[in-house]
This record gives C-alpha cells, structure tokens and sequence, in this order.
C-alpha cells in the first residue's frame, strides 16, 4: 500500500466469477470466494476491504439481496467500491445503486467463465474494475471486457457474451 492511498472496499456477491465445479454430478455451485487468491495472483498492493454479502448466481438475486448491496454501499466508510456480481442482472442492480447511492464511485464487475476453469476473464476484469474505481468520479459503472460503461448504458449481448454501450 502506498501512502495515501484511499481504502476500496471489495463487495462479493456471487456470480460466476466465484463458482466451482462438481465434476461427479456435472454442476456448478459455490464454496468460497477466489478474490483473495485472485488479488494475489494479480500482485495487488492496492488497500482493500473485502466483504462477502452473499454466494448466489444473479438470476437468483432479488430485490431484497439488491436493497441489501445497496445498504453495504451505503453503509460502508469507503467512497470507492467494487463490487463482484453475476452478468445475468449485473445492469439491474447497477441502475437500483445508481438511484440510491449517487456520491460515491462504484464499479460492478463479473465473468462469463468461473475463475476456477483457468480460462476466465475474470482476472482481467477485477483488474480493470480495480484501475477504473480509483480514476473516476462518484457513479455507479460496470467494469467488462476492458470497457467502463455509466450505469443504465450497458447491456450484456447474449449472443456474443460481450457488454456493450446500450442507449
């Protein structure tokens, strides 16, 4: 950590970014979060506050798992946060934090791949959430594909498995 540097608070809710596999039965499903191993394979230096909300797939998450992100955003010491989140209703909860929590800097991030299968975006995109909360001003962002999108601009194309700027 350098000197200075301001405290991010690392909000995990699930998603595919943390599922794991269940060769025997064929089925995904959640253990435990891979952020910190994540963050050390990236040699994060950053000063971070991780918090686990929940483990569960986003088209699961209602609005009451929502209202409860949003009370964490609130709550929290930190004016800069991320927050690891399915794909599937990433937007939805980016527009229900927008509405309420409008001073300070969130970004949303996930994977289309579980970090586990070795293949995954994930890496790259908590890396690029983590770069993109510490540069912009207070709003609620999602942070895919290397791409930053305002929340409400942003819609995840089924098709190609790609976020892209909605209007």
């Amino acid at each position: 950590m350098q000197r200075g540097q301001e405290r991010i608070r690392v909000l995990v809710t699930g998603g595919t970014f943390d599922k794991e596999y269940n060769e025997i039965h064929g089925e995904l499903f959640f253990k435990d979060t891979h952020l910190v191993e994540m963050l050390a394979l990236g040699r994060c230096r950053l000063d971070l506050e991780i918090q686990t909300l929940m483990m569960i797939d986003s088209l699961e998450m209602t609005d009451r798992h929502r209202a409860a992100i949003v009370e964490a955003c609130t709550r929290a010491p930190e004016s800069r946060l991320v927050i690891t989140h399915g794909t599937d209703t990433m937007e939805t909860t980016a527009k229900m934090l927008a509405a309420a929590v409008p001073a300070k800097t969130i970004v949303l991030t996930g994977a289309m791949v579980p970090y586990k299968f070795g293949s995954s975006d994930g890496l790259f995109n908590l890396g690029s959430a983590l770069a993109f909360v510490q540069t912009l001003g207070p709003g609620v962002y999602i942070a895919m594909n290397g791409r930053c999108f305002p929340a409400g601009r942003a819609r995840k194309n089924r098709k190609t498995g790609v976020f892209e700027e909605s209007e």
